[in-house]
């Protein structure tokens, strides 16, 4: 008979959630998708930033791969997180969000605000922002691991990945 072994990773405690949060505000992440032809895996690097919401988004190329892929099926996945300079790079913390990518078309209300939230955080992309081919994508969570460090793995909700809201003046 086999012994089952309790399950590693734990669910999201307020460390967990702060620590994905953190880890979320960088400025460029892998990105993993499904090449429509071979159905075989690909990951790219992306300039990548929150929305005012706090949802994952990238402005990317009709020219990259990962553009069709991501029309052709929206399942995706993002990591986040950079190895220090120094020890081994496992032992750093790092966050796989699991993703739906929607695209944000030319014609989007929403656009002009994303574009100009955008440029504030990638204010070098104002040369291509608005050249034809390229798009704003939101990459929706639908759900993340967080490897905050060796022996700390936790599963994280989407409503795990929301930025506390600031408390509202009256």
């Amino acid at each position: 008979m086999t012994e089952q072994r309790p399950d590693p990773v734990a669910s999201a405690d307020d460390e967990a959630r702060a620590l994905a949060l953190s880890l979320m505000q960088s400025n460029h992440a892998a990105l993993a998708w499904t090449d429509p032809e071979t159905q075989t895996p690909g990951i790219s690097r992306i300039a990548y930033g929150l929305d005012e919401d706090g949802i994952p988004v990238a402005l990317i190329s009709g020219l990259a791969a990962h553009t069709a892929a991501l029309r052709a099926n929206p399942a995706c996945a993002l990591m986040v997180g950079e190895p220090g300079a120094k020890g081994d790079p496992l032992t750093h913390p790092r966050l796989m969000i699991r993703a739906e990518a929607r695209f944000v078309g030319a014609d989007d209300p929403a656009r002009p605000a994303l574009r100009a939230h955008w440029l504030k955080g990638h204010p070098k992309t104002a040369l291509y922002v608005d050249l034809g081919d390229f798009a704003f994508v939101r990459l929706v969570p639908q759900s993340a691991l967080l490897n905050g460090g060796f022996g700390k793995a936790f599963r994280l909700a989407p409503t795990d990945l929301a930025p506390i809201a600031p408390p509202r003046r009256t």
